[in-house]
This record gives structure tokens, sequence and C-alpha cells, in this order.
């Protein structure tokens, strides 16, 4: 790689690294190329000549923060046993990515959702329904493997746990973002867990 490519990949690197901290703070909304190049101290055409548009910024810092939030949150759960073990890690990476006061990026789509929620149909929307139907998607795909697995009931509604999973999660995020209720992590842990073992099936000896 020679050295004007590994600079210019560098410095797009910062702009959506800085975009993803502004988005986490002020929304991604709000997002501007101008502030942007304010923060990191370039041009504004120097950032446009490297993102492209606001557009495509943006989508930029979502897929850094799907990157991200794959990591912490889908990847490990991989390399567990299908059904149950691999839907409680992924439950308890979320908990700790919500519950992590230092990971400012850990709620980009339910704040969005929140931002988005009343604006009439838009790229930036449709992107962010997107990538909440993909988490929702996943969950979806290890509940259905859990009950293959017998480790769940096979009258389990996917859709139903999915949906409460979820509503823990956003619930979970205002009282660790919002209220800053440093119980909030025990309480997420303590709800899913009940939750969940309302699915379980306890036939068989796994």
């Amino acid at each position: 790689m020679d050295t004007v490519t590994s600079k210019s990949e560098h410095t797009f690197a910062a702009i959506v690294e800085t975009a993803l901290e502004m988005a986490a703070t002020q929304g991604i909304g709000k997002l501007s190329l101008g502030e942007v190049a304010k923060r990191l101290n370039m041009s504004k055409s120097g950032v446009f000549s490297r993102v492209g548009s606001l557009e495509a910024l943006q989508n930029a810092v979502l897929d850094e923060f799907d990157r991200r939030f794959s990591a912490d949150v889908f990847m490990p759960a991989l390399s567990l046993p299908r059904g149950l073990p691999r839907l409680n890690a992924i439950v308890e990476g979320w908990i700790k990515r919500v519950c992590n006061a230092n990971s400012l990026s850990s709620c980009l789509y339910v704040a969005g959702s929140f931002e988005f929620d009343d604006v009439a149909a838009s790229p930036l929307r449709e992107r962010l329904q997107d990538g909440v139907l993909r988490m929702r998607t996943a969950l979806r795909r290890t509940i259905l493997q859990a009950m293959e697995e017998g480790h769940l009931r096979s009258d389990t509604d996917p859709e139903q746990l999915i949906f409460e999973i979820y509503s823990i999660i956003v619930g979970a995020m205002h009282d660790a973002r919002f209220l800053r209720d440093a119980q909030t992590e025990a309480r997420m842990r303590n709800a899913c867990a009940r939750l969940i073992s309302t699915y379980r099936s306890f036939q068989g000896n796994w």
C-alpha cells in the first residue's frame, strides 16, 4: 500500500470516527460535513472529497456501528453451541454494550428510531429501520435454533420473544443513559433471565 493511499484511508477513518462520536451525542440526523470538518481541522471540501455526501457519511457511520456491534454482540456468540447458549450470549453482550458508559455509540439505532419515528419516508429513516430489522432477524435465527435444539418450548412465538427482549433493551438504555441508574445492568440481566426462563423447555439433559 503506498503512502498516499494509506494516508487517505487514515483520514477517512478519522472522519467516520468523528462523525460516529457526533451521531452518538447529538443524533445521526444532526450530522453535518461542516461540523465534522471543523472538529478535524479540515476544509469542508476536503471531507466531501473523501465521503462524497452527507448521506454517504451517515451510511458509513452506521456501517462502522454495525461492524462494532457485531464484533461485541453477535460474533462472540457464534463460538458457542447453537441454541440457548448463543441466545444468552447475545443478550449478555447487548447488556454490557448498553450499560457501558464509555461506549458512546451503543444506541445509534434506538436513538435514531426515536429521532425519526415521526419523520416521513427518507433514505436515512429507511437505513435505520433496515438496521433494526437486521438485528431482529439475527435474534429470530438464534431463537429458532434454540427451539430446534429443544432448549425453548416448541410453542414459543419468536416474534413475541424478540419484542420482549428488544423492549427490555430499550428500557435499559433509557435508565442507563438518561437516568444514569447504576443498577440498570443488574436489573436488565435479571429481567432477561426471568423472561427466557418462561420460554425454556426442561425436557432432555442439555
